[in-house]
């Protein structure tokens, strides 16, 4: 019993230490940005969110309406999350997850018809819904409001 004990905790000590290790990894590096000036696409893996056109259904999330353009960087801050990079038509700001640290990317790009966005974790494969949340948050925050 003692031996098992012993297992259970060295392999919860590795997992803890590998996740401090994935956090650490992720303070370094950037949004992604435009590119041919929409929101880069979201990789295969589930922890990436976005409006863009040709998003494919399991990343897909509605677009903000133009209104939400003008207070976005206060709406960020209020949400904890730290703008980086900002100009008149591009938002880019950083969420740090509460139990790890991990850093996670969302961005934000003026469009014709509506405000595009985007919200991906910088490491890991899964984030377990953080992302999605996180745009659903915002989104309530301005009133539940979707480009129509």
């Amino acid at each position: 019993m003692k031996m098992l004990m012993g297992l259970v905790a060295i392999a919860a000590l590795a997992a803890a230490g590998g996740l401090l290790a994935l956090a650490w990894q992720s303070k370094g590096g950037a949004a992604p940005g435009l590119a041919d000036g929409a929101l880069s696409p979201c990789p295969s893996s589930p922890n990436c969110v976005c409006s863009e056109a040709g998003t494919p259904g399991t990343h897909a999330v509605p677009a903000l309406p133009l209104s939400a353009w003008e207070g976005l960087p206060d709406l960020v801050r209020a949400q904890g999350g730290v703008v980086v990079a900002a100009s008149e038509t591009y938002l880019a700001a950083t969420f740090r997850t509460p139990l790890f640290g991990f850093i996670d990317d969302v961005e934000f790009r003026l469009g014709e018809d509506a405000v595009h966005m985007r919200s991906a974790s910088r490491v890991g494969h899964s984030d377990l819904g953080a992302n999605a949340r996180r745009v659903e948050a915002l989104r309530a925050a301005l009133g539940g409001a979707s480009a129509s």
